[in-house]
């Protein structure tokens, strides 16, 4: 049941995926990208990772949502003329496209994974007492002890770029 589950979601996230750069109106191509985010989310929750599928459907089902319907709503939509997506080679596209799908559907079967991608028990993390940590008790040891510079780093920069959108976003 578990691996039709993923193949259902997995092909949900990839044409939800094709929808957001093939759908001529943005509106329609936010609400695939948020079926493509809502899918990646169920793919977390299919490998264990609980923390990661909530801050998926929350960050980014959410928040970056909003945002993009935000932006979507700002721009006049009638003042941008028409583009032809792929311009008079659509063969040319299709070819291409076909060409990437084999690639990866080459290394997916030819490459050999580690044996802790197909067990994600083997990622057991032991907390500062010794006992065993959960999903996000884990993340958060990590990130916190480990990568701390780097994420006050990304948090300085989303700060100056969200006031940089702020003072852009004001009108004159």
């Amino acid at each position: 049941m578990e691996i039709l589950v993923f193949y259902v979601f997995g092909t949900f996230a990839v044409v939800g995926a094709f929808g957001v750069v093939l759908n001529r109106n943005p509106m329609y191509s936010a609400i695939s990208l948020l079926g493509s985010f809502l899918s990646v989310a169920v793919l977390f929750f299919l490998r264990h990772a609980e923390f990661l599928g909530i801050v998926q459907v929350f960050v980014y089902g959410g928040g970056i949502m909003v945002l993009f319907l935000f932006v979507i709503m700002l721009v006049n939509l009638y003042q941008l003329r028409e583009t032809n997506l792929f311009g008079t080679n659509t063969r040319g596209a299709l070819v291409l496209v076909l060409v990437v799908a084999a690639v990866f559907s080459y290394l997916l079967w030819t490459v050999d994974f580690d044996p802790a991608f197909a067990d994600p028990s083997s990622f057991v993390t032991a907390g500062p007492d010794g006992a065993e940590m959960g999903n996000s008790e884990a993340v958060a040891w990590t990130l916190y002890r480990d990568y701390l510079l780097p994420f006050e780093i990304a948090s300085i920069f989303l700060l100056v770029a969200m006031m940089g959108a702020v003072i852009l976003g004001r009108k004159q």
